[in-house]
């Protein structure tokens, strides 16, 4: 069995830097052309599989000449496939080396080029050399892509819940998982971080100082690029942004439809035949969702529109065959034909169905609303438009929660009691359980739980904006945008050195208020594409490198679950006060 390959001259080799789609797309086509030429299988694990399927589709990788995909499993079948080479891409824990040594104790393949996504201890190199009795093994290397590449700046995991109830302690495992994803990416940057955490955050302080402890330890590995920062957040300093109604396009379909591994199901949409009950959305295969990610509502039917009208003057282009040149010409375009009309059939489909939900739930109404509330909207007015559209028939019982939630978040300071009358609201609609996460809710991230004055900012800017129309509106002229997330200002903080030393303090001492070209901001508890979308215009606007990360991607419902499963109904019910910092 060979040794282990260093990493150093394939890393200079990954284009893209700063793209993490791309990063890990480089990693993987390297080492396909590693392997050599020939047919071959490619063996994952249940961590690396949606790691590459973020990055490729199957036929992309198909024409790699991998036409087979495995999972590392307890029983794999005994079919004789020596003729194959098995590109193995797996996740080094202890699991995985496991069922790996046990593949290579009865090996079913001519060769295995194994990859793991992270530094592999020397313990377990020695351990698949001693199951390699036949020497199969041709090679074993470190790619560091050890998390999900949910986007050009963004990347995660998919922690849902990852601390443990009351929020001030991780879930066993996931301080672990995380610190271990923040270190490859760091890997296969080649950054040396200066590494800041939410001071007040029990949770951060923990994970900035695993990572702190894992960039010591492999202090050679980390000796690339100074200068960069990591800054560790708490979501529950900002439990506002998760529970808006968003209208970007990729935010929507977030939020309106769910998407996971860039997959949305359409399963229970009225009306949508068999071929689109599930769709992938990803930035780097679809070219019309890439251009439009951060579009809004207005303008992407707009687009639809034009896209449309293209795809309907090809299809009749396509209908004159009158000779032989007009049937290869045909032929020739087809392929893209096809998928051009795939592409509208998708598009068209996905903003149809978001336009029915927001039309049956009365959105437009509902954003507006609560825009109004976080941008600072008076007590005695908001009272009645909240008390009225809680007890409005066409306001869904979640969407009457999250306004309910919003307010209490608002108010709560202020007036206990409108805040108790609007729970009781809920309860008389049947809402028992949406009553009590609101309490929950301010037990989570109230403003006891949180550090700074999450109000402060949108106090100040300008109330009952007019702008009722999305398609042209920026910034704060549209009603339905006036917050902005914590999370921008404090990036733009960080990207300009002017981040307070005291509230987010340094491992390492560092010139905290030296401006960092390169920041990756992680939030324990996950960030919203709201906040994606806010990062990807601080890149444009300061030329900088700010690359999001956090435990999952949120929308209103997962934010939602993660509350209820922070602060469980028994201990709602006692009223503790709970100590979600340390």
């Amino acid at each position: 069995m060979v040794q282990l390959v260093g990493l150093v001259e394939l890393v200079e080799l990954v284009e893209g830097m700063g793209d993490l789609v791309a990063m890990v797309q480089a990693y993987i086509l390297r080492a396909l052309e590693e392997a050599g030429p020939g047919m071959k299988v490619m063996l994952l694990d249940a961590e690396t599989t949606p790691t590459v399927s973020l990055a490729f589709a199957q036929s992309a990788l198909m024409r790699q000449e991998v036409f087979l995909f495995e999972r590392v499993q307890e029983a794999p079948s005994q079919e004789d496939l020596r003729h194959l080479k098995c590109l193995a891409i797996l996740r080094p824990d202890q699991e995985s080396l496991r069922l790996l040594a046990a593949e290579l104790a009865s090996p079913r393949y001519g060769a295995y080029h194994l990859h793991f996504t992270n530094l592999l201890p020397k313990a377990a190199v020695k351990q698949l050399a001693e199951a390699d009795m036949q020497e199969v093994v041709k090679e074993v290397r470190e790619i560091y892509i050890d998390f999900l590449p949910i986007g050009s700046h963004l990347f995660g995991l998919s922690l849902a819940s990852p601390l443990q109830p009351l929020g001030s302690r991780w879930v066993e495992g996931s301080l672990a998982r995380t610190g271990q994803a923040l270190a490859s990416l760091l890997l296969g940057l080649r950054l040396n971080p200066t590494i800041r955490y939410q001071e007040g955050s029990g949770p951060a302080a923990m994970l900035a100082q695993a990572l702190r402890a894992t960039v010591a330890r492999e202090a050679a590995m980390f000796a690339g690029e100074g200068g960069p920062v990591v800054l560790v957040l708490d979501r529950r300093e900002d439990p506002v942004t998760p529970l808006l109604t968003q209208w970007t396009y990729q935010a929507m379909v977030h939020q309106l439809l769910g998407i996971t591994n860039n997959r949305v199901s359409l399963a229970g949409a009225p009306g949508v035949g068999k071929e689109l009950q599930e769709v992938m959305l990803s930035s780097s295969q679809d070219e019309f969702y890439a251009a439009n990610l951060y579009s809004n509502f207005g303008e992407i039917g707009a687009t639809i529109k034009l896209l449309m009208e293209d795809f309907q003057n090809k299809a009749k282009s396509h209908q004159k065959i009158d000779s032989i040149a007009d049937m290869k010409n045909f032929v020739e375009s087809y392929p893209q034909f096809k998928k051009m009309s795939g592409t509208v059939s998708k598009h068209v489909t996905l903003v149809s169905e978001l336009s029915r939900l927001i039309s049956k739930r009365n959105l437009l109404k509902v954003s507006e609303l609560e825009q109004e509330l976080v941008a600072g909207g008076d007590l005695k007015e908001m009272v009645k438009e909240v008390s009225e559209m809680v007890q409005d028939e066409r306001t869904s019982l979640d969407d009457a929660m999250r306004l309910v939630m919003l307010f209490a978040l608002r108010f709560e300071t202020s007036s206990s009691s409108s805040v108790r009358s609007m729970t009781a609201l809920l309860r008389r609609r049947g809402g028992e359980r949406e009553a009590r996460l609101v309490q929950s809710l301010q037990r989570h991230a109230g403003a006891n739980a949180r550090k700074g004055d999450l109000f402060a900012e949108q106090n100040s800017s300008t109330k009952n904006l007019t702008g009722k129309l999305f398609k042209g509106l920026k910034g704060v002229e549209n009603v339905y945008t006036q917050h902005s997330p914590l999370l921008k200002q404090l990036a733009e903080d960080v990207v300009r050195g002017k981040l307070r030393a005291t509230t987010f303090p340094s491992l390492t001492p560092t010139d905290t208020s030296r401006p960092a070209a390169t920041v990756i901001v992680f939030v324990i508890g996950g960030f919203t594409y709201q906040e994606a979308h806010a990062v990807y215009q601080l890149n444009s606007q300061l030329g900088a490198q700010v690359l999001l990360g956090g435990t999952s991607v949120l929308n209103s419902a997962a934010f939602v679950d993660q509350v209820e499963a922070s602060y469980p109904p028994q201990q709602a019910e006692a009223g503790a006060q709970i100590p979600n910092y340390l």
